[in-house]
């Protein structure tokens, strides 16, 4: 092979015109062009796996696959194989079968490096750590390099992380990963940082603190240099774990004289300092206070110390640093809580918060720094603060409307400043109605008149060099990060896709439940690919860890992957996705059964992970500037999340029910036929009974849950659609349309000769059904823009009813469907015996009239509820919001940006009333198959 390297291999130069039209995207021409090859060489497997590749693109999954195999059999050893089945195998998400091919190349060829490294990754992309381990030491065994060796005991430490029985992670993983690093130390054979890492993560892990001090202050921990003070961030954390105060104050000491602005030193030294006054620690008669040096044991200690940090920035003419003026603060705060006299000799907080204020109240930082220390004032302090900050704040003479506006950026900053810090005293929220109507007002003006600051065109330049850097390097996260923030300011509607990934989040809780089908489904497929591509990039980031040897960041990556993995949005999407695909195509273009079967979906498991379920929303996203009793607290983020956990719940139930119906949809039998059971629709009724009673469960606790109401502050999580689900009463109509196939069920078994009481019982299911489909439709009554003495207000829960109302016909008629294929051979049976005997009685079994009923029912409903959405698009047309009254707002600048919001409102509904409407005539033309 390595001969190769010189001379071209032959099938090489005729293979490149295929990889050619793959690489392309022209997959017809690379099978064409493979066929030929294979006509003239049977035996070059390498094109065989080309045309899979070419027909998996297709879409011929299953000849692609039989293609490959009949490859892989003969397990290759020549490159160009391998590595097309490699990709071949990828793109199918079959991971696993590259680790057989890979076995089989080592079992062929023992001694390649090449061969045994592919096989560990392999291993690795499927998490297989056992084998890693194994063929880890193989590897090293050919080629005795560090590198290879260290892969194996990596492998080890990821059983042990992975074990279920965290005894045998402490008492055989790690120990054994702990003697075959310490084998490698004994005969100095350490070479890099990342093998002194590994040593120090299983140290760690087995709780041997002492041990990891050791070799981080040792030779070994030498060589610990790529992070800026990573000996000391190493040593600080082990003095923490093992309460060694007196060197944990010694050495943050040490680090804040270095560097006086690094604020978790601070934190360390404060934290250390009061642990050491409550153990009355005293330093030793003779020798040094600690291994780390001097030791602050007082609280006279901590304030001379603050004092001089405060002294030495007060000498600079420039650039002061903001780290020792807080950690004062810090002081006074903690002195304060333990009741400690001393606290007064660092001065009054007031005083001191507006020091600060003067040297870096231009900054914006300056809000954040000062917001978390305003509990060090008393309530009757808030007002004469706001008043002192106000006189450091430049502004201009009132103008005719009395504002008085800044000259500058670094003005307009503080004055931005001193309104943050206003509202998180709670005294904007004390005013009254005229009194915030007046703030409002005034704020408008700051911003309209703090726009002239701002130079578009410098914007459009950092657009444009953005632009051109990511033509150059489409991956580079320096240039894709800021792109989204430029974008945002402006309002270019064909960049939206650029920035959809932020917004995915909200826009499945709110593009399904206000008929925007299209924009939901978009954003679902935006949010599956997110995830499904989660697995597939995690592997390559191990793989890549392990080359690199980066092994600390292994356990993170695959953390990271299980967090993904287990996510609430995740199974939301999924859910909704699968959902929206049966209420938009199942009985229109594709039966029931069949887009059930595509999905894969099984009704009877449940594949969501409860008990593990991540919710992985950043609810603090949001800067709030409130006081802290009106921000958001631990219940409302454990309400927000039992509100979405309950409503999935809903929907899986829903969803599983749905498959449970497809599954019953079967040919018509006879009535005492074995076959019944052969054909699995007898084994069905214990689970339909099953998930019924689940989801009738599911609805009780959903009822409690929302009668709890509790109210979210306004930059809040957003709530699930659970509360306007129950109130449409979309939730009971499903349950009792999908307690009918039990019913039908057992009608089926007894036949229509001996089952007049559960045939009453169906007929009152069918009459109850269209009285709860009537009331829904009711619900859904209504202006969506309601216009009042000339003013407009939107209506959007009509808008929701409407779609529940949607989903709950798609529902009804799926199992009224299969209602029809039980009642449809019953009738026959019956009209053949009559013929039999004679008979000219014209009395209709109850059942049967109450089903011609309850289609015809069906049909008038639609009817009605396609004449209420022409209507609705025939008043949203007509009205023109542009001449209602805007109270309240004389500029014209803000008029056009208000009327030009109310259009997109309008539009958006209008939209919104064409897909619901084009789905309920499709479900209309679905009536006609419920004849019986």
């Amino acid at each position: 092979m390595a001969a190769r390297g010189h001379v071209q291999d032959p099938n090489d130069r005729r293979l490149r015109p295929i990889y050619d039209y793959l690489d392309n995207g022209n997959n017809k021409m690379a099978i064409q062009q493979a066929d030929k090859l294979l006509k003239k060489h049977k035996d070059l497997h390498c094109a065989k796996v080309l045309k899979a590749i070419g027909l998996q693109r297709t879409g011929k999954q299953d000849e692609a696959f039989t293609l490959a195999q009949e490859v892989a059999v003969l397990e290759p050893t020549d490159d160009n194989s391998l590595q097309a089945l490699t990709i071949l195998y990828r793109e199918m998400h079959r991971p696993e079968l590259v680790t057989k091919l890979y076995e089989a190349a080592v079992r062929k060829v023992p001694t390649s490096e090449e061969y045994h490294s592919h096989l560990f990754m392999a291993y690795a992309r499927v998490g297989e750590y056992k084998k890693m381990q194994q063929a880890g030491m193989a590897l090293y065994k050919i080629v005795p390099k560090n590198p290879y060796y260290f892969w194996s005991v990596m492998s080890l430490v990821m059983q042990a992380i992975s074990a279920q029985d965290e005894k045998l992670s402490q008492t055989m993983f790690l120990p054994l990963a702990e003697r075959m690093v310490e084998k490698m130390v004994k005969e100095e054979k350490i070479e890099a940082e990342a093998e002194v890492q590994l040593y120090f993560m299983i140290l760690e892990r087995l709780g041997k603190y002492v041990e990891a001090l050791e070799v981080v202050q040792g030779p070994l921990g030498e060589k610990l240099t790529s992070e800026l003070q990573s000996r000391e961030n190493k040593c600080m954390m082990l003095y923490r774990r093992l309460e060694r105060w007196a060197e944990c104050n010694a050495l943050s000491c040490k680090l804040l004289l270095k560097n006086p602005d690094d604020w978790q030193f601070y934190i360390l030294y404060f934290d250390s300092l009061f642990y050491l006054i409550d153990q009355s620690w005293a330093p030793p008669q003779e020798g040094a206070h600690s291994a780390e040096g001097e030791v602050h044991a007082s609280t006279a200690q901590a304030i001379s110390f603050m004092e001089d940090r405060i002294v030495t920035e007060e000498a600079k003419e420039s650039k002061h640093l903001r780290g020792p003026y807080l950690a004062r603060l810090e002081l006074i705060r903690r002195l304060r809580e333990r009741s400690c006299p001393e606290a007064q000799q660092l001065g009054e907080p007031l005083e001191l918060m507006f020091q600060f204020f003067v040297k870096f109240g231009d900054k914006p930082c300056c809000i954040t720094d000062l917001e978390i220390f305003l509990d060090l004032f008393t309530p009757d302090q808030h007002v004469q603060f706001i008043n002192r900050l106000m006189e450091a704040v430049p502004l201009g003479a009132p103008g005719e409307d009395g504002v008085a506006l800044p000259g500058d950026t670094r003005a307009l900053q503080r004055h931005l400043c001193v309104t943050q810090l206003s509202r998180s005293l709670g005294q904007q929220h004390a005013l009254n109605t005229e009194g915030k109507l007046g703030l409002i007002k005034e704020l408008k003006a700051h911003y309209r008149h703090g726009l002239q600051f701002g130079d578009q065109n410098m914007l459009w330049q950092c657009l444009g060099l953005l632009e051109e850097g990511l033509s150059h390097s489409s991956s580079n996260a320096q240039f894709n990060f800021p792109y989204p923030l430029y974008i945002y300011m402006f309002p270019i509607s064909s960049w939206r896709h650029l920035i959809l990934n932020f917004k995915e989040y909200l826009l499945t809780r709110y593009a399904e439940s206000l008929g925007q089908f299209a924009a939901a489904s978009q954003s679902c497929n935006f949010s599956l690919r997110f995830f499904h591509s989660n697995q597939k990039d995690t592997s390559e980031y191990i793989i890549q860890a392990y080359k690199y040897g980066a092994f600390e960041k292994i356990p993170e990556f695959i953390a990271f992957r299980n967090r993904l993995n287990h996510s609430l949005h995740f199974a939301q999407a999924r859910t909704e996705r699968m959902l929206l695909d049966l209420f938009l195509e199942a009985d229109t273009s594709s039966p029931l059964e069949e887009s059930v079967k595509s999905m894969s979906l099984c009704p009877e498991e449940d594949d969501i992970p409860w008990d593990s379920l991540r919710d992985n929303r950043d609810l603090t996203v949001l800067v709030s500037w409130n006081p802290k009793d009106r921000q958001l607290n631990e219940e409302h983020k454990q309400h927000s999340l039992e509100d979405d956990t309950l409503w999935l719940r809903l929907r899986s139930l829903t969803l599983r029910l749905i498959g449970c119906v497809s599954a019953l949809t079967h040919p018509p039998t006879s009535r005492n036929s074995e076959k019944t059971t052969e054909n699995g629709v007898a084994a069905k009724p214990s689970s339909l009974q099953s998930l019924l009673s689940q989801l009738e469960n599911t609805l009780n606790q959903a009822t409690q849950f929302t009668e709890k109401q509790l109210q979210y502050p306004f930059v809040g999580p957003v709530p699930s659609r659970l509360a306007q689900a129950l109130s449409s009463g979309c939730c009971q109509c499903q349950l009792s349309s999908l307690q009918l196939p039990l019913h039908l069920q057992e009608l089926e078994t007894a036949g229509l000769d001996e089952s007049t009481e559960l045939q009453t019982q169906i007929s009152n299911l069918f009459k109850s059904l269209a009285v709860q489909l009537q009331d829904m439709l009711e619900k859904c009554k209504g202006d969506l823009l309601e216009v009042k003495d000339d003013q407009s207000k939107p209506q959007q829960f009509l808008l929701e009813n409407l779609v529940y109302f949607v989903e709950t016909v798609c529902i009804v008629l799926w199992v009224s469907n299969y209602c029809g294929s039980v009642l449809r051979p019953l009738k026959s049976s019956l009209q053949k015996k009559k013929k039999k005997k004679k008979e000219v009685s014209t009395v209709t079994p109850p059942v049967l009239s109450a089903y011609q009923e309850f289609s015809s029912s069906l049909q008038s409903l639609l009817n009605q509820a396609l004449e209420h959405i022409k209507s609705q698009e025939i008043s949203l047309t007509a009205l023109k919001l542009g001449a209602l009254s805007l109270e309240g707002q004389t500029q014209s600048e803000v008029r056009t940006f208000t009327k030009t919001a109310m259009d997109k409102v309008q539009s958006s509904y209008l939209r919104s009333l064409q897909e619901i409407g084009e789905l309920l005539k499709k479900r209309a033309d679905t009536l006609k198959s419920l004849k019986i």
